[in-house]
């Protein structure tokens, strides 16, 4: 049995929101598109929704008209001239994008590139985020126009065109913003193509080549600057790994203290750039795959008098994104770098307070066994001290009792006696001894726990 988050997760990757989407388009048509980068995605995506929400109330588009999801939504709205307006938003994962679609009424005058001409037509709003790109599409049904007709149309020096999908559809462009900051695009299908679904198709794919081609070069300034950031720290380690090679088997314990400090430091700034470029740079693989095989998709021939749409863009991201990966590899070698300096110090650190550490315990080795044998020779006076104080206290009683005529001579029973008082000094000591060691041994060791009561 499917659970119903898996149903509705299955239910979603299957939906295709924008198929409906076919049975408005035609041409001919005039599209603006605008795409927005977004600094939080998570945040700001909700957002842009929300935007496009208070976009379509501005055009007064009926709820009937319009279709709303998470990251995909359009709205229509039909003027009483019997022109068509239709918003499309999408949201992707780092940037969210408008494609602004104006489908004239066969009575309408010729459409051209420029300012909307729908009737009251005004974009309301300011989006989120950084702009990536703005494109002017014009989608005729018609077969193309000369070059000479096309050349004042076009901003820049040099046209660039070429058929694509089929040999009825074709499209030129200048790659040149005009003074609206926005690219042209003249795409031709065919009168036989007009109504067909593959309009979006069309505009989908040049939007995707355009939008994906400005992602990877907004990265540029970024990644020149820290290139030579980074050419700086590699300077820097190579000069600080060539005085720590030369002197670290003599450096005592402040200097690698010192060497310490500093590599943690500089190890820290580049963690610090490696993490924010392994964010902003970590997509350009894919998004050079996006532009590559979009590009492929369009099946593109040459056209005559006109250089091949693909040069161009070829030209601006052929290894932009395998000079960001090198980038990235890079600093991560110079982070590796740092952390194995850093380890090395650290491995002499330990070092030294091993040796330290054996020193003292020789030296406590020392002091312990002079200690042992300043012990008995202590003991050894106190045996001799003991026995002379015994003596001496028995010899005054001896001299007394030969007074009291009970006994002969008393220096020679003080003589006889000095032995015994050794004897008793040394079995006083030996019990006083032990005493202590086991007064000692029992204040050392813990209490037991007490059993607990049941």
């Amino acid at each position: 049995m499917i659970e119903p988050n898996t149903s509705e997760l299955i239910r979603k990757l299957h939906e295709r929101p924008q198929m409906p989407l076919a049975d408005w388009l035609q041409a001919p048509a005039h599209v603006h598109y605008k795409a927005f980068r977004m600094t939080d995605p998570p945040v700001q995506r909700p957002a842009s929704r929300a935007e496009f929400t208070s976009l379509l109330e501005a055009f007064a588009v009926s709820a009937d008209a319009m279709v709303l999801h998470d990251t995909f939504g359009y709205g229509v709205k039909t003027a009483t001239s019997g022109d068509r307006l239709i918003v499309i938003w999408q949201a992707h994962t780092e940037y969210y994008s408008y494609q602004i679609w104006h489908i004239p009424s066969p009575q309408a005058a010729r459409i051209s590139f420029g300012p909307m001409t729908f009737p009251n037509y005004r974009f309301p709003i300011t989006p989120l985020g950084a702009e990536v790109c703005r494109l002017d599409i014009v989608l005729m049904a018609e077969t193309l126009p000369s070059s000479e007709a096309l050349r004042p149309l076009f901003p820049g020096p040099v046209l660039y065109g070429s058929r694509i999908l089929d040999e009825e559809t074709a499209l030129v462009t200048s790659f040149t913003p005009d003074e609206y900051g926005r690219e042209h695009y003249w795409v031709s299908v065919g009168a036989a193509r007009a109504t067909r679904s593959h309009l979006k198709d069309i505009v989908d794919a040049i939007v995707r080549i355009e939008t994906y081609y400005h992602l990877l070069l907004m990265q540029k300034p970024l990644s020149s600057a820290a290139i030579d950031q980074t050419h700086k720290f590699e300077q820097v380690h190579l000069k600080q790994r060539e005085i720590i090679t030369e002197h670290i088997g003599h450096a005592d314990s402040l200097t690698l203290q010192r060497w310490l400090n500093a590599l943690t430091k500089d190890l820290l700034k580049t963690t610090r750039l490696s993490g924010k470029l392994h964010f902003e740079l970590s997509a350009s693989v894919p998004y050079d795959k996006i532009v590559h095989r979009t590009l492929a998709s369009l099946d593109e021939r040459p056209l005559p008098s006109y250089r091949p749409m693909s040069d161009y863009v070829l030209s601006g991201v052929t290894g932009v994104a395998e000079g960001y990966q090198q980038l990235l590899k890079r600093i991560d070698t110079l982070r590796s770098g740092f952390e194995g300096i850093i380890s090395i110090i650290r491995a002499r650190v330990d070092l030294m307070l091993q040796a330290q550490n054996l020193t003292l315990l020789v030296s406590v080795d020392k002091t312990t066994k002079s200690q042992a044998i300043l012990q008995h020779t202590v003991e050894g006076l106190s045996v001799i001290v003991i026995a002379y104080y015994l003596s001496g206290l028995i010899g005054y009683i001896f001299k007394g009792l030969q007074e009291m005529g009970w006994l002969r001579n008393a220096h020679i029973a003080s003589a006889l006696f000095v032995p015994l008082a050794i004897g008793l000094a040394f079995l006083i000591t030996t019990l006083s001894r032990k005493h202590l060691h086991k007064k000692l041994s029992g204040e050392t060791v813990p209490p037991a726990a007490e059993k607990p009561q049941p």
